[in-house]
């Protein structure tokens, strides 16, 4: 058996772990980063110098700072350090910064489709 979800890789609780909590609030810590999930800003390099609690941005192709290595990443401010974890195909994000929906591809977040 897994020891994640297969699809948003929420960790499982084994039987006989120890310190359960610990697992179970990790699971509850990404539900809170990506259900709903609102950024601050897409394509996002520089980390700001002064994040907020709970603060999430889309990072971009050529991050800099805390968030290299983290590129197409989501970057979320939590307990004084950064935490990150890898959109999939099709999750939705609301931009703050241009007050539209996107959509991740693979590669890029893209503008949702409307037809007209």
């Amino acid at each position: 058996m897994s020891q994640i979800s297969p699809r948003l890789n929420l960790p499982f609780l084994q039987p006989s772990q120890a310190q359960k909590h610990v697992t179970h609030n990790e699971a509850l810590r990404q539900l809170d980063l990506i259900v709903q999930l609102t950024v601050r800003s897409i394509d996002a390099s520089t980390p700001p110098v002064v994040p907020q609690q709970g603060e999430v941005y889309a990072v971009g192709t050529s991050p800099t700072g805390d968030w290299v290595g983290h590129a197409g990443e989501l970057a979320a401010w939590l307990d004084n350090a950064w935490h990150f974890v890898a959109p999939a195909v099709g999750w939705r994000a609301w931009d703050e910064n241009s007050g539209d929906l996107k959509f991740w591809d693979g590669t890029t977040w893209l503008p949702l489709p409307v037809d007209t």
